[in-house]
């Protein structure tokens, strides 16, 4: 059953230089209880284009389809998320904290399919209404 749902910066980290042990240990746990947004997967396909033809383009592709894309399932973002993200953005905006557009559909579709939204940066989905959100990262996490 699913439980998480994962942003960028989490799905990132085990493929980075220095990865948080935090983070890869309740992957390691948590794996398949967790999902991503389809604004994640454009994230990580869209940076992994950008690099150039080389040795690490090919890793991180190889990754982004043997590892995320067979072990998480990619949730849309659709007609239930848009109006619940229409709403919190227009709701944040008159408290005068707007919220990235992307970071938005992510807190939306955590939101409406009742998951926790798992991420490295949890400042940046502090203000949105009944949004569950975790950081496993090994600095941060608590006990």
């Amino acid at each position: 059953m699913l439980r998480y749902l994962l942003d960028t910066s989490i799905v990132s980290a085990p493929v980075s230089k220095n990865p948080d042990p935090g983070i890869l240990e309740q992957l390691e746990k948590h794996g398949p209880d967790c999902a991503i947004a389809a604004p994640v997967w454009h994230e990580l396909t869209y940076g992994v284009r950008r690099l150039s033809e080389g040795k690490r383009r090919v890793a991180l592709e190889t990754y982004l389809q043997d590892v995320v894309r067979a072990s998480f399932p990619i949730l849309p973002y659709d007609e239930v998320a848009a109006a619940w993200h229409g709403r919190e953005r227009a709701r944040l905006e008159a408290l005068g904290r707007p919220a990235p557009y992307v970071d938005s559909q992510i807190a939306s579709i955590a939101q409406v399919n009742g998951l926790v939204l798992v991420t490295a940066n949890p400042d940046d989905f502090v203000h949105f209404k009944d949004l569950s959100v975790e950081n496993w990262t090994r600095k941060t996490r608590r006990r």
